[in-house]
């Protein structure tokens, strides 16, 4: 028993003196990517207005947009008319009557070009139309179509 005690002794002191083996250490690593492409809508809603030839209307507002445009350098909206800025009739002898669009509170003659400086998420802007008064307006329906582009830069 004396010797089986010194034997367990012995391997216990063994075991104790080995030295001890580190784990082994290893590692990877993963790249995340991710892109997010330039997106820019206008939602455009026509207000339905009727504007007054004959005793002129000012300001009135025909309409909103609702922009948004995810560009950190910012984005343009462009108010183009398709009939160069005047309304016009089919009326035998209807000559075209001038008007002026304004965005936002801006404009410059027929058209408007508006320039943001940064990214804009459902910024809601007005569209309203100045038309001078003309008496002599011949009789008739008078359209115009106005359309609102937005671009990143």
């Amino acid at each position: 028993m004396i010797r089986f005690a010194a034997a367990a002794l012995i391997a216990a002191a063994s075991l104790a003196a080995a030295p001890a083996f580190a784990a082994a250490s290893a590692s990877g690593t993963i790249q995340l990517n991710s892109t997010v492409a330039q997106t820019c809508t206008v939602a455009v809603t026509d207000a339905g207005a009727q504007l007054n030839i004959l005793s002129g209307s000012n300001a009135v507002t025909v309409g909103s947009v609702v922009e948004t445009c995810n560009d950190g350098a910012g984005y343009q909206i462009s108010v183009t008319s398709a009939n160069g800025g005047t309304l016009k009739s089919n009326a035998t002898g209807a000559q075209p009557i001038s008007y002026t669009p304004i965005y936002d509170g801006q404009s410059s003659g027929s058209s408007v070009n508006v320039v943001r400086s940064s990214a804009q998420f459902n910024k809601t802007a007005t569209v309203a139309v100045t038309v001078p008064a003309n008496a002599q307006a011949i009789a008739g329906s008078y359209t115009d179509t106005l359309t609102i582009t937005i671009q990143g830069k």
